[in-house]
């Protein structure tokens, strides 16, 4: 089984690392290798729509925006938001295969219900910058 490869002090450590390039060198620092679940998101009209999902496996610290988010372009989607959630194996290290797919389609499942659990993971806009979902209040 994975688990999300979170500390106790993550909240503290999202302040430090307000930016994907900082963000992915400390996490992989941390864990030594893990797998990222990957939604590409919507934020137009104030909402949170998922558009495309994916995994890879970080085993390195020299990935920065700019090379990313031309991978990600390869999802011929129009995206302006991505949610990262890092997972690692028991051990340490990126998890198989067939379990990431199995862990993000719950990641999308649990997106699809509450659009707060974007703030769980990690959450870049467009230009890699974090980002937070508030809940909507009537008025």
């Amino acid at each position: 089984m994975s688990k999300p490869a979170k500390s106790k002090s993550a909240k503290h450590k999202k302040l430090d690392d307000f930016l994907f390039d900082d963000w992915i060198v400390k996490e992989y620092q941390r864990t030594e290798g893990f797998t990222a679940l990957i939604i590409l998101v919507s934020t137009s009209n104030l909402g949170v729509l998922p558009l495309r999902s994916t995994f890879t496996h970080v085993i390195g610290d020299e990935l920065d925006w700019h090379h990313f988010s031309l991978l990600m372009r390869g999802a011929n989607v129009l995206w302006d938001a991505v949610l990262l959630m890092p997972v690692t194996d028991e051990n340490g290290g990126p998890i198989e295969d067939s379990k990431a797919a199995e862990e993000l389609r719950l990641l999308e499942d649990r997106v699809n219900e509450s659009r707060l659990v974007v703030n769980e993971g990690h959450f870049f806009d467009k230009w890699g910058r974090r980002m937070k979902v508030e809940e909507a209040l009537a008025n």
